[in-house]
C-alpha cells in the first residue's frame, strides 16, 4: 500500500499475465492464482498472438494486489512471469497511438521516396 494506506489508482481486481508457457493448464494457473484468494476468472489466449497470456480476475482488489507482488518476476514453469494490472483505457491509447504513429510513417515514407 501507497502511503496514507490508499491503493495507487492502476490497482484493480484485473491482472494481465504474460510469458506464460504455451502448454499452460487452466487447472495450473487456478492453482498458482487461487494461492492468494478466489478467482473469479481466468481467460487464457489461444489465437497465436495471444497465447502465453492471461487474464486473472480476482473477488477481492486486496488478493489481486498481492498476486500481483508476489508473482511479478515469479518463475513458473520455467518462466518469469509478467504480471501487471490491467488497464483497458491504456490498451486504448496504445492502440490509437500506434495508428498516428503508423501514419505519420506512411507521410515521411511519401516525403522522401521510400517504398
Amino acid at each position: 500500500m501507497s502511503r496514507g494506506g490508499k491503493l495507487a489508482p492502476e490497482v484493480n481486481r484485473a491482472l494481465f499475465v504474460k510469458n506464460l508457457s504455451y502448454n499452460v493448464t487452466p487447472d495450473e494457473l487456478f492453482e498458482l492464482f487461487g494461492k492468494f484468494g478466489p478467482v473469479r476468472q481466468i481467460r487464457q489466449g489461444m489465437a497465436n498472438n495471444t497465447k502465453g497470456t492471461v487474464f486473472v480476475v480476482y473477488e477481492d482488489v486486496m488478493d489481486a494486489k498481492q498476486a500481483c507482488d508476489k508473482l511479478n518476476g515469479f518463475n513458473f514453469q520455467n518462466r518469469y512471469l509478467v504480471v501487471l494490472y490491467h488497464q483497458p483505457e491504456k490498451m486504448q491509447r496504445s492502440k490509437e497511438d500506434l495508428a498516428e504513429r503508423q501514419e505519420n510513417l506512411e507521410k515521411l515514407k511519401k516525403e522522401h521516396g521510400i517504398d
